[in-house]
């Protein structure tokens, strides 16, 4: 004869465990006879912050009721110290799902639903844009750093397989024009975005796509494990380019840029991929943006002829309640740096290409 325990009421009583636990047939199965649970010495206990402790009988599968965030949960609270067991408790440990037991489609879904992201922070450096006005042939300027962080637990993986957690980023707007008074202006621009063929595009490192890079904005897992894996993961991203003080289809070398303009838009994700399959699971989006304005005048000094306009301190990232799907142009070639083209638009005159795509 074969009994389940239902164990209930842990993800709705704010970290206490409901003391009524109840011993009820497996639905499908015939009760013989009833069980002298005395006889069942062998216990398996569960403890939420020290406090109350329950025993149920190991020999019982532990189903958890409720919604898939309930096992999420119990790893959640183990990892900050707050639920306590032994894993000799195979059905809190290994997290059998009501009505499925031990398929491999069930496994592999309580382990992608179990995923934790125990925290994440997302913040822009609050600093204003420093400009560099060293070089008699160009401008530069670096904005302060986004930076996303996170704290990710991922339950034991019961079979041979491979998981990366990362970031990965994508941008979904851009306005980057350098002024050169009446003459006209050079403009960084992606064709395709601009076009509105696709909604995003990857700002991968352009090797290790779709991730971002493949140093701290990425762990990898290798199955089996026996313990879940405790990670951080971070990135960060600026703007340090460089702007020509002179026209950059002219022979000449006078100075004649008066103003600069930027405004990008990116959209970063927190996602775990299994590598077999390239089975993907979003587990965090953040949205974050960066504008800046700087005047010039050519006729001054080297060295003051450059001022930082508004914004003098960026908005900060939002870490969204409801994650937003990956657009596929985010997860494949080309990236942002090898799809942008700069070109020159005259105030009077066609257009010209200055740098070409590196993908075509």
């Amino acid at each position: 004869m074969h009994m389940a325990v239902y164990f209930m009421g842990l993800a709705s009583l704010e970290g206490k465990l409901m003391p009524g636990l109840a011993a009820t047939p497996v639905p499908g199965k015939k009760v013989r006879q009833p069980i002298d649970m005395k006889k069942r010495r062998e216990k398996c206990c569960a403890k939420v912050g020290g406090k109350e402790q329950i025993c149920l009988p190991s020999s019982c599968d532990i189903h958890l009721l409720g919604s898939p965030g309930t096992f999420s949960l119990s790893y959640l609270l183990r990892a900050q110290g707050l639920l306590e067991y032994p894993r000799s408790c195979v059905g809190l440990y290994s997290g059998y799902a009501m009505g499925c037991i031990q398929s491999i489609s069930c496994k592999s879904k309580v382990f992608r639903e179990s995923i934790s992201v125990i925290e994440v922070k997302a913040s822009i450096d609050p600093i204003p844009t420093s400009i560099d006005e060293s070089s008699s042939v160009v401008l530069r300027y670096r904005t302060p750093h986004f930076r996303a962080s996170a704290q990710v637990l991922v339950p034991p993986l019961p079979k041979k397989e491979t998981w990366i957690v990362g970031w990965i980023q994508a941008c979904s707007h851009m306005e980057f024009y350098n002024h050169y008074g009446e003459q006209g202006m050079s403009s960084w621009e992606l064709p395709d975005l601009l076009d509105g063929k696709i909604q995003a595009i990857s700002d991968s490192d352009g090797v290790n796509y779709p991730w971002y890079g493949n140093t701290t904005e990425t762990c990898t897992i290798v199955g089996p494990t026996k313990k879940e894996s405790k990670f951080n993961i971070s990135m960060n991203d600026n703007f340090y380019p460089s702007v020509t003080w002179a026209v950059p289809v002219s022979d000449s070398n006078v100075a004649k840029l008066t103003s600069i303009h930027r405004d990008q838009s990116f959209t970063t994700w927190l996602v775990a991929t299994n590598t077999a399959t390239n089975e993907m699971v979003t587990l965090q989006t953040i949205k974050w943006r960066m504008r800046l304005g700087i005047e010039v005048n050519p006729s001054r000094p080297l060295g003051q002829r450059a001022k930082l306009q508004e914004p003098s301190a960026q908005e900060q990232p939002q870490v969204l309640s409801k994650n937003e799907p990956i657009p596929p142009s985010a997860l494949v070639k080309p990236n942002a740096n090898d799809a942008q083209v700069l070109m020159w638009r005259p105030k009077d005159g066609p257009p010209l290409v200055v740098i070409p795509p590196k993908h075509r």
